[in-house]
This record gives C-alpha cells, structure tokens and sequence, in this order.
C-alpha cells in the first residue's frame, strides 16, 4: 500500500512521461507509487525514448501509455506536468494533488538526422533525471506531501463538509466533515459520479452539472437543499459552490461546501410555535398530523392517494411531499384529468408521435417523460376514462408505456401522487374505476380534513391571505375587524381554504384600504350567516353576566360566549353597544 503516489503527466504520454516514470521508478521511495499517463496517449514508448534510457541502464520497454482515466482511480500526492498543453488542461484529480510543471523542449517535435534525433533525447533523459533526483533527493517531494497533509488537516478541521468535483461529476475530494454529515466515507465516493453516488442531484434543483449544461455558466452561489444521507435520514443543509478556474480562465470543476442546518431548524420550530410547513398553513392538531405523515411519507417512493374535499389544498400537499423527498431535484408536474378532454388525456399522459392523429404534426412528450426523475400528480383521477385507467396500470407495474401512435416502449422513472375529492371505493363498486389501479393507487392514503373541522385555523389563513395580499400590491397591511372574523368562523365553508382566499380577495376590493367589516364579505356569505342564526329566539344578553363569563375566562371571547349560549357574532356585537361589559383587563 502506497503512502503517496506521483503522477507525470504529457498529453501522448510516449517520451517525457515516460523517462520521467522510469527514473522515478528507480528514485522514489518504496512506499511511493510512481505512474504516467496522458490526455491522448499513443500506443507505444517512443523507440528513441527507449534507445535514451538504456544510455542510464534503465529499461522502459516494457511500460505502456496509458490514459488518465485509467490511472483516475488512485488519489495522487503530486502531478507532474512535462509539456505546455497537459499545464494548460491539467484534470481535476482525486485527492486534489499539488501541481508542478517542468518546462522541456519537446524531442519527438525535433526534426533532422536520427543522430541528431537521438542526441536530443539522450540531452532531455539527463534533464529528466536531474529534475527526479531533485525531487527525491533534495527533499522536494517531502515537502510537497507535508504541504498536502498541512491543507488536508486544515480542510479535515473545518465543521462543513467540503467536496469537489469535474465536469463529469466524478468526486475528486471529500473532507472529513464531509464524511460525518452525509454518512459516506471518502473511499465509496471518490472518483465516482455525484448523482451515482447520492441517488439524485446532492445539489437538488439548483445543480449546475444535470441534463445539457454550459460550464460556463457556472458561478459561485449559495442556496440551501433538503440531503438524504446514506441511513436514510433527512438533512437540511446549506450549500456554497464555487467554480474552479484555471490559469487561463477555464472551468474545470467546482469545490461545494455544505453544512448541516437540521438541528438549527428543529430548534427555530421548538422555539416558536408552528404555523405552517411547505406553504400549507396550520396549527390545528389535525393539519400537525398531516405535516408529520408528509415527513414520514416523502423518503419512501411508494404510490401516495390523496383524498379530501374541493379546495382543501391537496396540490399543495403533493409539492410538499416531493420537495421533502429525494427526487426534489427533479421535476414535479401536476395534471388535472378532470380539466383534460377525454379525447386527449391519453396523449396529454403518455405523448404522441408525430402523425399519430390529424393535427400531430411532431412527436410530443407526455407528462410522464416531463416528470422523469420527479413525481407526477394527478389531480381528480377519479376522472380518468377507463381505457385510460388501464394503460396508467401498466406504468405503475412495469414503469412502462407506449406514445400514441408509437410502436416503441418507453421505460419511466417516476414517482405517483394521485388524488380526488371523490369517493374511489364507490366508484369502484359502481364499476367506474378499475379495482386493481384503485389498489396501486392507495398503498399509502393521506386525508385531509375540511376547514370546517380546523376552525382555529381560520385566523391564521386570513392573516396570511391579508398579507400576501399586501405584498402583491405593495400596500400597508389590511385589517379585519374581530365581528367580521368571527362571522367566518362561524361559517361552515364548504369551499374550504380555496373559498376563504377568494372571500378575503373580495372583501379587501370591497373595503377599499379600510378595515374589513361584516358589510364588504360577499352577500351569499351574510345571507347564509344570517339562515343560520334565524331559527328560534335571540337570547338576551345583560352587562353583569357578559362582564362574569368575560373575567372568568381571562378576556376570551369564544370561551365566553359559549358560555353564555350564544355566538361570538351576537357576543362581539352586544360588546360594541356596552363597552361597560368589559372589565379593565379585558379592554
């Protein structure tokens, strides 16, 4: 086993790399490997090379060019380079070795007689063995593995993890932090691709080296990403990229730095109560279970049904459980079957080739092959026609299908959410969905429940439709009186969530800046209210029984007025008419 290893580089790898490998061979420490390679080796030894080296009782003949691809598997201390083009397009190398180079007339672009010739390789092996004998003799190689080891332990003391990497993605570093926050060591990853490696992208969507990239555009950025180390468990990390430029300006790789902010952010939800997650808002202990079965649900690739009410926000769902899983990286691709004619679904689902009907008049991808490596949702799929049905089956099963009109099978790698607001055992009872994709479709079920059964929520979505609302126009904050949320707290919202936004962006028109009241929420809405709170006799309200329920529960309204038997509406309104009702410390 080699403490270190020196690497002579030239781009045919047929003269000077090699006499530089034959005297280093003899030189070097035993404990040292000595190897040479080339961007473009040629088949064999230069003869006159071989000839030259005899001169210093050394036999390279039976050495062979080799590429640098071949020799890419081993993390070199040192690399020489011996010729203008390999110092110029020295590769990115495991183990991110120090770099020399030794200016050498070049003897196999010479021209003349082969005496001559072979004078000047004879003058270029005794340069060559001059420079190896410096490096071995006067210490220089010594030096350059105690510069490598000072950086490396420099590198290894630092928190983040350090990686880098060339343009074809394979790992050429891999610090010790590295090794701590992914659970990989450096041995499994090095000189191997990053996406192999890690299942998907490590860097998600914002990886710079996926599909047909410019290594030119590459930057320096900063950006964060959700990491599924090798046990499986999620991390949230925050990553730095900056490209490698050489002498000439060329990218020819990229060092990322990435540390581990998991626990950071467990501490900002412990310490702060939480009100939202992926953009669904709430605190309900129903929506807290729904968030934490979207945790538990996204690492794992199996098929997830979605089931719940119009407007209940089952899209929002279906991103969060692909953004919190490893295929984040990749596309997410939403399809509502219930918005796509019947006689198009099929070739909106699995594409088309070009003459496949009148009106194709070029092959199309389908939303499948879109979300290649991602997740495809299909919304409403209660919808799907039943030939349809059949071929969705199929892709479930054997990841496969054929375009509209194609004779080829294509192959998909895709995860499936699916979801309706319709009742799909029903459905399969009526013999309008096949019993066995219903069976595919709901390995795991995931319900959400109505806004009408997370009530306290209600605060929460208004506050935060108001503020979005104000960003959007670059308006102050809009208000709402506590009547008029009251009144929609009460309402039993059969649109749900999706409702309740379109109420809010009604009311702030209607209100023109000012305080939402009960009058800017749309008449439907008060009309139902006031159905509602009609039947049977108001119930009288006095001042010292209002003033009692208001001090025994600490000022809250809601509790008080179902104490008193009557809504928060007429509770909220008696106030208004008898401020003397309330106690100093509910004021």
């Amino acid at each position: 086993m080699y403490k270190a290893r020196v690497l002579f580089l030239c781009v045919g790898n047929s003269a000077k790399s090699q006499m530089a490998e034959g005297f280093a061979k003899t030189m070097a420490p035993p404990d040292v490997g000595v190897f040479s390679a080339g961007k473009n080796p040629v088949q064999t030894v230069h003869p006159l090379a071989v000839e030259a080296m005899k001169n210093f009782g050394i036999d390279i003949s039976g050495q062979r060019p080799k590429s640098i691809e071949e020799v890419s598997e081993h993390e070199f201390t040192l690399t020489v380079t011996l010729c203008p083009e390999s110092e110029l397009s020295c590769p990115l190398l495991a183990g991110s070795p120090v770099n020399v180079h030794w200016a050498l007339e070049d003897p196999e672009a010479a021209t003349g007689p082969e005496e001559e010739l072979r004078e000047r390789f004879v003058k270029t092996a005794q340069k060559i063995k001059g420079l190896v004998s410096d490096l071995f003799h006067m210490g220089y190689f010594k030096a350059f593995v105690q510069q490598k080891t000072n950086l490396g332990n420099i590198i290894n003391s630092l928190s983040e993890g350090i990686l880098s990497h060339g343009p074809d993605r394979k790992i050429t570093f891999f610090n010790e932090g590295a090794e701590r926050i992914t659970g990989f060591s450096a041995t499994e990853v090095m000189g191997r691709d990053c996406h192999e490696i890690f299942g998907s992208p490590f860097c998600g969507p914002n990886c710079s080296f996926c599909d047909d990239y410019d290594i030119r555009n590459v930057t320096k950025r900063q950006y964060p990403t959700v990491f599924y180390n090798a046990h499986g468990v999620r991390k949230d990390f925050k990553v730095s990229v900056i490209p490698l430029v050489d002498s000439v300006g060329n990218i020819y790789g990229i060092v990322a730095s990435f540390t581990d902010r998991s626990e950071l952010k467990k501490l900002k939800e412990n310490l702060k109560e939480k009100r939202s997650f992926r953009n669904i808002i709430g605190q309900d202990p129903r929506m807290i279970d729904v968030f934490e079965q979207i945790r538990n649900i996204a690492p794992h690739d199996y098929p997830v049904h979605i089931s719940g009410e119009t407007g209940t926000g089952k899209e929002l769902v279906a991103q969060a459980i692909h953004y919190e899983s490893p295929r984040s990286g990749a596309p997410f691709v939403p399809v509502n079957c219930g918005a796509l004619p019947e006689s198009i679904i099929e070739s909106e689902l699995f594409g088309h080739v070009k003459g496949a009907f009148t009106g194709a008049t070029r092959d199309k991808k389908g939303r499948f092959e879109l979300a290649e490596g991602g997740t495809i949702f299909l919304d409403e799929i209660g919808d799907l026609p039943m030939s349809t049905q059949s071929k969705l089956l199929r892709v479930l099963q054997e990841g496969k299908f054929e375009r509209v009109g194609a004779e080829k099978t294509t192959s998909v790698n895709v995860r499936l959410i699916s979801a309706t607001n319709k009742d799909l055992k029903h459905e399969v009872d009526k013999g309008r969905f096949r019993k066995d994709l219903f069976y595919r479709l709901n390995v795991i079920p995931l319900s959400l429940p109505p806004l009408r059964k997370r009530k306290n929520d209600i605060p929460l979505l208004v506050e935060h439709f108001l503020e979005q609302a104000a960003e959007k126009s670059r308006s102050t904050p809009y208000r709402i009186s506590d009547e008029t949320l009251s009144v929609l707290m009460d309402y039993a919202w059969p649109g749900n969530v999706r409702e309740l936004q379109n109420v809010i962006q009604f009311a702030i028109v209607k209100s023109r800046g000012g305080p939402i009241t009960r009058d800017h929420l749309p008449l439907e809405l008060r009309q139902a209210m006031e159905n509602i709170s009609r039947p049977g006799p108001a119930k009288k309200l006095r001042t010292e029984p209002v003033r009692d329920a208001l001090i025994k529960f600490a000022g809250n309204k809601t509790a008080a007025a179902k104490f008193l038997g009557v809504g928060r509406a007429t509770l909220y309104r008696f106030l208004e008419n008898h401020p003397e009702a309330l106690d100093a410390r509910n004021r």
